[in-house]
């Protein structure tokens, strides 16, 4: 009987056919090294190229590999929360393909969770060698907001790639709200983490899946989930505005009432309409948001949908 730990290795893939087999050569020769059982996790997130042909070719000569396929592209927090939903691991790790997150890390992080004082160890580049440098301008502002107006705390250049003690991913588990920011969540539910700093490294193939609208949007999501910052904004400069429009009225009747002299200028008047009507709409826009993710939470659709696993005990909805 095998007493060892297992760790499980949570890899999210949505068309990754080029990259998941020079992932697969460089995490099973790291982790065939180690003194562990291990599993490899991986999730088809609804990929169209022959992701999920790649995964039965590996899994067919390999049995520490199992592959959970969705019904559909569900997106890469549904992924990962499917991982966590059917990793078995004493230690369990999430990770990108693309060989972005160095499996020749797992080593060292095995290391410092070993030693008993952490609960998670996680990772941060400390480079952003390779990435647009607007992109890097606005990732490193971001952060810097975001951990200003939230109950969370996020560090500059976090990836989600990380190894977690069985405790910590059966509370990430019970919070199974449908928005789900992973980054977000890994710093409120607390756990003592330890942060692994590296260099940042190219993708080994394929392109990326993230463009800068879609990173824009997924921070977007990140600050709805965790900050009521945006309808704090609204409703006080609602109030702000609302108050200088009352002293603005009151300072027209004055001065028809002891000048006599009337209004004059439609067109300022049109530009104070268009700017207060602009004002309303974007904090209309703001509060929708709110509104839609109470929306979508109330339904109780799943996560994920599993169409197809070599997994007999793999939850296939949740």
């Amino acid at each position: 009987m095998d007493n060892r730990k297992l760790i499980s290795l949570i890899v999210p893939c949505y068309n990754e056919e080029a990259a998941l087999p020079l992932f697969y050569e460089e995490a099973a020769k790291v982790l065939s090294a180690l003194d562990y059982d291990y599993e490899l996790l991986l999730i088809n997130d609804g990929s169209k190229d022959g992701t999920l042909d790649v995964m039965k070719r590996l899994a067919a000569a390999d049995p520490h590999l199992k592959y959970l396929s969705f019904s559909r592209n569900f997106g890469k927090e549904s992924a990962m929360y499917a991982g966590f939903c059917n990793a078995k691991g004493d230690y369990v790790a999430v990770m990108d393909a693309d060989l972005q997150d160095p499996p020749s890390l797992l080593p060292r992080m095995l290391e410092i969770l070993e030693t008993g004082e952490y609960d998670s160890v996680a990772t941060r580049r400390v480079t952003r060698k390779g990435e647009p440098p607007v992109r890097s301008w606005f990732a490193r502002l971001y952060y810097k907001i975001i951990n200003r107006i939230s109950d969370t705390d996020i560090v500059d250049g976090a990836r989600d790639f990380r190894l977690m003690k069985r405790e910590m991913v059966d509370t990430i588990v019970s919070m199974g709200e449908y928005n789900r920011f992973s980054k977000g969540i890994f710093g409120w539910v607390g756990f003592k983490t330890y942060w692994l700093p590296f260099e940042n490294v190219e993708r080994v193939a394929g392109e990326t899946k993230w463009s800068f609208w879609k990173l824009a949007r997924y921070g977007m999501d990140g600050i709805t989930n965790f900050s009521q910052a945006p309808l704090m904004v609204a409703s006080r400069l609602g109030f702000l505005m609302t108050f200088l429009a009352a002293l603005w009225l009151i300072f027209i009747i004055v001065r028809k009432l002891i000048f006599g002299d009337p209004v004059a200028g439609w067109a300022s008047t049109i530009c104070v309409i268009s700017f207060i009507g602009g004002l309303q709409l974007f904090f209309l826009g703001i509060i929708g948001e709110y509104i839609a993710k109470i929306y979508l939470e109330t339904k109780h659709r799943p996560h994920y949908i599993v169409s197809e696993t070599n997994d007999p005990d793999a939850e296939k909805i949740r």
